[in-house]
């Protein structure tokens, strides 16, 4: 679109976008490009070193902003005129072929070396990268409570990607439209500044907001992140200004920058959410850095950064950002938990196949006369490229044919009363699991891990469906402005005997065997449970994603007003994972952390206990280190491979919690079959030909239905 007369414009010596030309390169771009990929690629080798290595990317995204922002003001200035065909066939020739390689090869990594639980998603993650839109379905996959467990996407970090193609599709629409509102005469930059003020302070006030709401999507969602590339947007639009800056102002600015960006890597905290205030650090630091370098001469980090050897990472910095996490996923996924030393090697060598991308792909591609030349022929090249990643990924869908059909949660198996009535028994089918262990399962050899297994129940494809979450149902909160609730009713809707459940996924997943006992028993089981909420009375409760859950709080209490005032059970139970009040995590329970969590569960139960309402604790169960279904999966041969020992299994869990908040406390007791989930040392995953876990720290509802006998005994003798 034509604008008027172009104007020179000096500031465009900051610019050093490739293809340009010498006078306007920049090394110490190049060397902040070399910067950013090494806290990524460190960063997700050895998170111990570098815990904050991930906001390399917030590096590029300004980086990006400036550099694409410049070409195009700069375009604007020069010709009066702004390209879009050519802007988008650069951007095509320049990103996606390498990308495409790398999706494809990602592809045969999966179908190589990951467990075939992955196959399927990992397919359509490659048809969501090709087109683009990653980082909104693991925007979606982060609230999914389920997927917490899941093992990272292979391309997981394509979702960087997808926030800037993004942002280069309508970027230059902005602009365009900014500088026809400022004027045809001349470019206005003051428009063009204040346009981008209303993308940047907008974004960044969401990107506060929701961060603290819902940090899982705001982690990957564009919107919280636009103005990263605004603010190298605002650098590249300040041109002139920048360049003329005072050495002696222009010099601490770079350094700062440089020190910002450095120390951003360990001290911003990957527990709290992001990106929020923590990204203003090695976002403003970057922006510093490219401000002040050129006007700070020698006296700036521009010597340091434009050095040959950084220069030269900074030049294979996208390859390398592209190849090293497929590598790191596919390793780990054969080789178990990768070493710190073994990561960086992988890391390290993944600097191979991006110099030989960088060399024989990228370079000739992004060099090529005739995609110069013809931008509608680099357009097309881009949507062939995009075309095969898409095929490619629909078509894996096809070769690794439909997943196995969904499991039934409720296995059947003898289920003896205390009765003589045949009314009072369930006559079921199905592999034994735990009704092969003795009475006193501790130490029983039929639940000792063995290497091979005929069959295994639920198939393991499927294994992770396996669960109550997916029996339909019509419960939960009542509308806003009720204060009751609507239970999930089981067992005998008429029943004498109200038996009550609450808690979290872990209290949940007792469902399967509480439903066979409530039908035999004709109790009323009624189920108060949410994801994520462990039944505890406090302001503050950590979620699994590590900072506080305020719907948890109104859940809870309204199911404590609902147990108090309106239902009083003749029992409820309850059961949760671990968690910390505080909301600061650690790695496994400790001694204290198991202390705070019994304290504030033994305030809740007293509640209860005070009108009345006996209270058992269903104690929280072994959890393994890897995910049972993946590893059986991978092992089928050498299934001890999957055992876990023991002592590392009862450890992580609530389960040591549960029994410092059950003692000497009146009234509440404690149900305890952790030695029919895990009877000997190590720990199996597969016990009676059932696969004992769904994930690392649920059980499958097929194990969970036959524990039901055990789980008959110990609630009978409370209530009798």
């Amino acid at each position: 679109m034509l604008l008027g007369r172009p104007q020179a414009d000096p500031g465009q010596r900051l610019l050093g976008a490739e293809g340009a030309p010498r006078s306007t390169y920049r090394g110490d771009i190049e060397g902040l490009r070399a910067l950013a990929v090494l806290m990524v690629l460190v960063g997700h080798a050895a998170r111990g070193l570098v815990p904050g290595g991930f906001v390399g990317v917030d590096v590029f995204f300004v980086i990006s902003g400036f550099l694409i922002t410049g070409l195009l003001v700069g375009e604007l200035e020069r010709t009066g005129r702004l390209s879009l065909t050519g802007f988008y066939a650069r951007r095509a020739k320049r990103l996606l072929p390498a990308a495409v390689l790398v999706l494809l090869v990602s592809l045969l990594l999966t179908w190589l070396m990951l467990p075939a639980t992955r196959w399927r998603a990992t397919a359509w993650d490659v048809v969501a990268s090709a087109c683009y839109g990653l980082n909104w379905r693991l925007a979606v996959q982060s609230t999914d409570y389920w997927a917490r467990e899941d093992a990272p996407s292979i391309v997981q970090h394509f979702w960087s990607l997808a926030v800037e193609e993004q942002f280069y599709l309508f970027w230059p629409l902005l602009l365009l439209g900014l500088a026809v509102l400022g004027g045809r005469r001349r470019l206005r930059r003051g428009a063009l500044m204040a346009g981008v003020a209303l993308v940047a302070v907008p974004s960044f006030a969401w990107s506060l907001h929701q961060s603290q709401a819902d940090p899982g999507p705001a982690y990957f969602v564009t919107t919280t992140r636009l103005w990263e590339l605004a603010v190298g947007g605002a650098v590249a639009i300040a041109g002139t200004r920048s360049y003329r800056m005072p050495r002696t102002l222009a010099a601490p600015l770079a350094w700062t920058g440089v020190a910002a960006v450095l120390a951003s890597a360990v001290v911003v905290d990957p527990e709290v959410a992001f990106p929020g205030y923590q990204a203003l650090l090695p976002t403003l630091g970057t922006a510093a850095v490219i401000a002040g370098a050129p006007a700070a001469g020698g006296w700036g980090p521009a010597g340091v950064l434009g050095l040959r050897p950084i220069r030269a990472v900074g030049a294979l910095s996208y390859s390398l950002y592209l190849w090293h996490w497929p590598l790191l996923i596919a390793a780990e996924a054969r080789f178990g938990e990768l070493s710190t030393a073994v990561a960086l090697g992988v890391v390290a060598l993944s600097a191979v196949p991006a110099a030989l991308t960088y060399r024989f792909l990228e370079n000739p591609v992004r060099m090529s006369e005739t995609l110069r030349w013809q931008p509608a022929v680099a357009l097309r090249v881009g949507a062939i490229c995009t075309g095969a990643a898409v095929t490619a990924g629909l078509l894996f869908q096809l070769v690794i044919g439909p997943p196995p059909s969904a499991p039934v949660t409720s296995l059947t198996m003898p289920l003896p009363g205390g009765s003589a009535a045949a009314s009072r028994n369930l006559t079921l089918t199905g592999p034994p699991g735990a009704t092969v262990l003795a009475a006193n399962p501790l130490g029983d050899d039929a639940g000792r891990a063995v290497d091979r297994i005929a069959s295994i129940t639920p198939d393991p494809m499927v294994a992770k469906m396996d669960g109550p979450e997916t029996w339909p149902n019509a419960c939960g909160p009542k509308p806003k402005g009720d204060a009751g609730m609507i239970p999930c009713v089981y067992g005998d809707p008429n029943g004498t005997t109200t038996v009550a459940l609450a808690g979290d996924s872990h209290a949940t997943q007792w469902l399967p065997a509480l439903r066979a006992v409530a039908e035999v028993e004709r109790w009323r089981l009624a189920v108060y449970t949410l994801g994520g909420c462990p039944f505890i009375d406090m302001e503050r409760v950590a979620s699994w994603r590590k900072w506080p859950a305020p719907r948890c709080v109104d859940w809870n209490r309204r199911v404590l007003k609902e147990m108090v005032d309106a239902v009083k059970p003749d029992l409820l139970l309850v059961s949760n994972g671990f968690y910390h009040p505080d909301g600061n995590v650690p790695p496994d329970p400790t001694e204290e952390s198991n202390k705070v969590l019994a304290d504030a569960l033994r305030a809740t139960w007293q509640q209860l206990t005070a009108v009345g309402v006996p209270v058992a604790v269903l104690r929280d169960n072994p959890q393994l280190k890897r995910i049972a279904p993946e590893c059986v999966l991978t092992n089928r041969k050498k299934l001890t491979r999957c055992a876990n020992p023991r002592a590392d299994a009862l450890r992580v869990g609530s389960g040591d919690a549960h029994k410092v908040a059950v003692a000497k406390l009146p009234n509440v007791h404690l149900v305890d079959l952790t030695n029919a989930i895990c009877p000997t040392d190590p720990c199996s995953a597969v016990i009676g030909g059932v696969l004992v876990f769904r994930d690392n720290n649920h059980l499958t509802g097929t194990y969970m239905t036959t524990l039901a006998p055990r789980l008959r005994t110990a609630l009978t003798k409370i209530l009798s």
